[in-house]
């Protein structure tokens, strides 16, 4: 659920706080679960409030509880028992208004392990853990005189990130306890700082009434830096919370803004219900699409574009002006499914007026069933013949003077496309052309909290040894990707072999954690046609291929560290498979070894 939330301190009546948000468009609100500025002693019996200011249905969906601000973890014994025994009393009260709902609690530095324990043992609802982006002592020395320099670098170096991620540890990547970041208007965070946040579990961030300033038209609104760090928040579909004292009186306009500035910054699209989501990579080789699938593939309004232009360079290439009228190209397309390669082919002889003899080869026999079709009724007049059959096993009645396929999967050679463009090599004539002509993978360490958690909620015992297709969302790329393994087509090696073994290395831009390895490829269609979904050079607007995320096991890493990864392409004769592990700055465990949890049947 998104919302615009209103945060106040202080606030006795609740209910007409709510009324009091609604009416300024906010669509709920976070206050203290005490109404009074200071805690309550722990072992008074009775609540500021009754349960019943309020429906259960609004203490659940409009009502953010922020606990008690004291320090369950101070070096002081008395003070650290009086705070557990007053975070205790609210919890058992937060517990008792909310079945499923969420508390808010501050950090306030960098010992959390009582917290921690505190958070482990409570199982109802979220916990929304407020962190500020900066250090806030450094905010504080603007109205200090006496602050020297040592002050004021050493304040510089404390990462609160760095408190977040020992707490995060503490409670074990409890995948109920999310961050609630809080922006400081003397201190703006980096690009890179905003980065890393992209990639941890955020809730929402806290925006204070002190960012917005009124312009020329006397309207509230945010300096352009600022609102483009919001901004990219926003883009990971963060919800946002406003935070002003109880008598201010532009708390609409504060709103307006935001909802305005949510609008412009939305990351809408059609496939955002697959962001973050764990999905199995297709094996299309060993098991046959549905059309559902098929259908998905073929509303991509690129892919097609670019196979189609490719066809038409190789044609013109090698059929010149003088023999378009007499010479004919074979063309052989591997793996037809339901026709949009064979049509991306009809469209390219057509447009460069090249006769085209046109072989679709498909073992998946529903598949021929639209395929015949389509000859029927759309290619009738058309030099076009089908053959149900694997590739690999194929005897074609003359040889191919160009190859086409889209065997590609999210890793580049996960479908086992060098494997039948191998087996599929005495198709092609020995000056054919392969479409596409060589593929490669890339790698890169990444930094995803929301990923790591879904692969903790799965069922499998060897769910860290699963390669997965992800459309990244809540992701840090701790540095940019490297290339891995190359495949060239067509392979006429006197000996083929489709092992491959690298180890990268990575800089650490900035501390962070590495909960894994993401996954990308692009491919030379035809000279410089080429398709990629590497982040740096990404096709526009294509998304037949999500991105994979091979997962480690969590570990924290330090700017200037080197990240060294191994990863390992295997074949025997019935699988290929992968295997990765992270070798520096330490040895991690080497995952899915014989491919226990994740292969590629042959």
């Amino acid at each position: 659920m998104s919302y615009v939330c209103l945060h106040q301190e202080g606030i006795c009546d609740i209910a007409q706080f709510i009324q009091k948000a609604k009416s300024n468009n906010y669509d709920c609100i976070a206050t203290s679960i005490n109404a009074n500025m200071l805690p309550m002693d722990p072992i008074e019996s009775d609540p500021t409030y009754p349960a019943t200011v309020l429906k259960a249905f609004e203490w659940n969906t409009k009502v953010i509880l922020q606990l008690s601000d004291v320090d369950v973890d101070s070096p002081n014994t008395k003070l650290r028992e009086y705070s557990k025994a007053m975070i205790l009393r609210d919890i058992q009260w937060a517990e008792h208004l909310q079945i499923n709902g969420c508390v808010m609690v501050r950090l306030r530095g960098p010992k959390n392990d009582n917290l921690a324990e505190i958070i482990k043992q409570r199982t109802k609802g979220h916990w929304f853990i407020r962190v500020p982006i900066t250090n806030p002592e450094i905010a504080t020395f603007e109205h200090r005189k006496d602050a020297t320099e040592t002050e004021i670098n050493a304040a510089k170096k404390v990462d609160p990130w760095s408190w977040w991620n020992n707490l995060r540890f503490a409670t074990n990547h409890d995948g109920k306890v999310k961050v609630v970041i809080e922006l400081n208007d003397l201190d703006r965070p980096t690009h890179e700082t905003v980065r890393r946040w992209l990639g941890e579990p955020i809730e929402s961030i806290i925006i204070p009434s002190s960012l917005f300033e009124l312009n020329y038209s006397n309207f509230y609104v945010m300096e352009k830096e600022w609102r483009i760090i919001v901004g990219h928040f926003i883009s990971m579909r963060v919800k946002i919370i406003i935070s002003t004292n109880p008598t201010d009186k532009a708390i609409c306009q504060y709103s307006n803004y935001v909802k305005k500035l949510i609008k412009d910054n939305s990351d809408i699209h059609n496939l955002y219900r697959y962001e973050n989501l764990l999905e199995i990579p297709l094996q299309p080789l060993f098991h046959n699409l549905d059309t559902y699938t098929y259908e998905i593939f073929e509303k991509d309004p690129v892919k097609y574009k670019l196979y189609q232009y490719a066809i038409q360079q190789a044609l013109l290439d090698r059929v010149s002006d003088e023999e378009a009228k007499t010479k004919l190209t074979v063309l052989m397309v591997l793996g037809g499914g339901r026709g949009p390669l064979a049509r991306a082919a009809f469209n390219a002889a057509e447009i460069t007026k090249r006769k085209v003899r046109v072989y679709i080869i498909e073992k998946n026999p529903s598949a021929i069933r639209t395929l015949s079709n389509m000859v029927k009724t759309l290619w009738s007049n058309k030099d076009v013949h089908i053959f149900s059959k694997d590739m690999r096993d194929f005897a074609a009645p003359e040889l191919a003077d160009i190859l086409v396929s889209e065997l590609l999967g999210s890793f580049g050679d996960n479908e086992l496309s060098p494997e039948c463009l191998d087996g599929a090599l005495k198709l092609l004539k020995d000056d054919g052309i392969s479409i596409p002509c060589k593929s490669t993978s890339y790698i890169n360490p990444i930094m995803s909290a929301v990923v790591h958690n879904n692969i903790c909620q799965a069922s499998s015992a060897k769910r860290f040894h699963c390669g997965y297709v992800v459309l990244l969302k809540n992701v840090y790329d701790i540095d940019e990707p490297k290339a891995l393994f190359e495949f060239k087509h067509p392979n006429r090696d006197n000996v083929v072999d489709n092992t491959r073994y690298k180890e990268l290395s990575f800089t650490v831009q900035k501390d962070c954690v590495i909960h894994g390895v993401g996954g990308y490829f692009d491919t030379v269609l035809y000279k410089d046609i080429i398709l990629s979904i590497n982040p740096l050079t990404h096709t526009q607007g294509m998304f037949s291929w999500f991105p994979m995320f091979f997962p480690t096991q969590p570990r924290t890493v330090l700017a200037g560290d080197t990240i060294s990864i191994k990863f390992w392409r295997c074949v025997d004769p019935h699988k290929v498979w992968y295997e990765w592990q992270l070798s520096a700055p330490v040895e991690g465990e080497l995952h899915n070894v014989d491919g226990v949890g994740y292969n590629m049947r042959l």
